[in-house]
């Protein structure tokens, strides 16, 4: 047999016993260090997806390692409490890009791939003179799990620069481009939350603007910090880049460095009540903290309850509440407390919270259970 028989002899038995899916798979993989809680996790089947190309053959040749297996699409880990024992197929995707697509004098399109870390994009686009984002700076994680959450911070949500979604549907196996119409955005929720690992989202387009005086900073302390720097720099009004710069200084004043000290963010929703409600509130605590809703309701501060309720610092080890922001749990034994710690914690928090003001907490980080099934009313205070 020949040198070039004999290779591609080889070559055909590789192809009859590794698939493409095959080489993407690892198995036993530690998560620990795969989410901003630090809990521990290991999981049985993990695939990274570094392009969409990878996402069609992954689906086309279903190996038996993933078939009839239950599938959980994990990002960043930024948002997630995962539990000690996976037992499902992780797809993590990592497609890394920016693109414009279109630009005219006053805004500017651009495709954002969806393993683009978020902060690292909001301050690309503030210096590239593109500008919305700059609101939502030093959120954790990756970008293709922003509109999962339709994150929000200071005055804005996601939903109000987003133009559509690319995303593989796993049920019918189709790429599809949702509208922001069609991610049926609300308060910290969309589609994509609602149908849990059904929809493995690649890339995002966003609209933004090219106004350098256009901004939102009246949410908070933010105008009186993006004030000193206007002042310091000799411009006569606010700028995007003093924006974010404020928000920076006031997040990273206010909230600990996962790496630092691991935590997912606020770990609870503002919760929303009645007008009446809050007015009934307002004569025993004056200085309750909540902003106007539509359809008379107001969005009451989930960390200003929690304060109140005397559990800033507190909490029940390891997990606690931070000093300098009540609305966030934190891990003081990384890579060693468990999903179960942070059930125990979050219920003992939510229910003397509800002692003293009737009013019910929602976790706002998404519960994963070890099937990798999402998990919405376990430990519901």
């Amino acid at each position: 047999m020949t040198l070039v028989s004999r290779l591609e002899r080889d070559a055909h038995l590789a192809t009859q016993t590794h698939s493409p899916a095959d080489a993407l798979l690892r198995h036993a993989v530690d998560l620990s260090h795969h989410n901003t809680m630090a809990l521990t996790c290991s999981a049985d089947t993990v695939i990274t997806l570094h392009d969409e190309a990878q996402i069609d053959a992954l689906m086309v040749d279903k190996t038996a390692a993933i078939k009839e297996r239950p599938l959980l699409i994990l990002s960043g880990g930024s948002n997630v409490l995962l539990p000690a024992k996976l037992d499902a197929v992780v797809l993590q995707p990592m497609m890394r890009g920016i693109n414009v697509v279109a630009q005219t004098d006053s805004y500017i399109d651009i495709e954002v791939m969806a393993g683009e870390n978020w902060h690292d994009l909001v301050t690309y686009t503030v210096h590239q003179g593109w500008y919305g984002l700059e609101n939502l700076a030093l959120i954790p994680g990756l970008t293709g799990a922003a509109p999962v959450q339709n994150i929000g911070a200071y005055g804005v949500q996601l939903e109000d620069h987003l133009l559509y979604v690319r995303a593989y549907h796993l049920p019918t196996q189709t790429w599809q481009q949702l509208s922001a119409a069609q991610c049926q955005f609300s308060y910290r929720d969309s589609i994509f939350k609602r149908t849990p690992n059904t929809w493995l989202i690649s890339r995002v387009a966003f609209r933004l603007h090219l106004h350098e005086t256009q901004v939102k900073a009246s949410y908070g302390d933010v105008q009186t910090v993006a004030q000193r720097y206007a002042d310091e720099q000799g411009y006569q009004h606010l700028i995007p880049a003093h924006v974010m710069q404020a928000i920076i200084d006031i997040r990273q004043q206010k909230l600990p460095d996962p790496k630092q000290l691991p935590n997912c963010g606020s770990f609870f929703q503002n919760p929303i009540i009645p007008q009446a409600q809050f007015t009934a509130l307002q004569t025993t605590y004056p200085d309750i903290v909540g902003y106007p809703m539509p359809n008379a309701m107001i969005k009451v501060a989930a960390g200003w309850l929690i304060e109140q309720a005397g559990l800033k610092g507190g909490g029940i080890a390891p997990i606690m509440t931070h000093q300098q922001q009540a609305l966030v749990l934190t891990n003081h034994q990384p890579y060693q407390a468990t999903q179960n710690d942070v059930a125990t914690a979050q219920h003992h928090i939510a229910q003397v919270v509800y002692e003293k003001f009737a009013i019910r907490l929602s976790r706002e980080p998404v519960w994963i259970n070890a099937d990798g099934s999402i998990g919405y009313d376990e430990h519901a205070a």
